[in-house]
């Protein structure tokens, strides 16, 4: 059997709901290189709590505070050396203003932010198999 990796991935929306935020993945980023997504991270432990990966996401990630409002979707991938299980969770800031990169060594850091209402991005990373990327266009469609 593989090693599994659980990861969560953050859609933050603007308070009028119109842009969601993306961020750039680093050039030098093994699976998406300069692509733009949703800030995520990986589960530290197997026994590590959803709740407690998206809280160090955004706080690791973007150097803020968020409230979980939903659960968006759930998908798995082979990845070769590895299965990912990854969630998209919509969440709202409740403390600072999302920056990148944040100083934390040992994990990818982005290199921009931008709020946006255009997918385009979106539906290039999800050709290329962005698994947080595919959720949230399926979650868009239900909307």
């Amino acid at each position: 059997m593989k090693p599994q990796k659980h990861s969560a991935a953050l859609v933050i929306y603007n308070l009028e709901r119109t842009q969601f935020l993306l961020v750039k993945r680093p050039m030098d980023d093994d699976r998406f290189p300069g692509y733009w997504g949703f800030p995520a991270a990986t589960k530290k432990t197997e026994d590590e709590p959803w709740e407690a990966t998206v809280a160090r996401a955004a706080k690791e990630k973007l150097g803020v505070e968020v409230e979980i409002l939903k659960l968006l979707g759930e998908e798995t991938k082979d990845r070769g050396e590895y299965e990912l299980t990854l969630r998209d969770y919509e969440v709202k800031i409740i403390e600072g203003q999302p920056t990148v990169p944040q100083d934390v060594l040992g994990m990818t850091q982005y290199t921009e932010l931008k709020w946006t209402d255009d997918t385009s991005e979106i539906e290039k990373s999800a050709a290329e198999g962005s698994a947080c990327s595919n959720i949230f266009l399926t979650s868009q469609k239900h909307e």
